[in-house]
């Protein structure tokens, strides 16, 4: 990903943001395959 920074305040961490927002992503995604999961475990065991 990309950021033009040239316009920010220069005080902004823009690494920092950028890594919080990866981080934040990738959470999202393993908590959302691990519902699915979850979901699938309880279609073929509970129904």
């Amino acid at each position: 990903m990309s950021i033009d920074t040239t316009d920010g305040h220069p005080e902004m961490d823009y690494p920092e943001h950028v890594r919080t927002y990866n981080g934040f992503v990738r959470g999202a995604i393993v908590l959302t395959v691990i519902v699915v999961v979850i979901l699938a475990g309880m279609a073929r065991f509970l129904v």
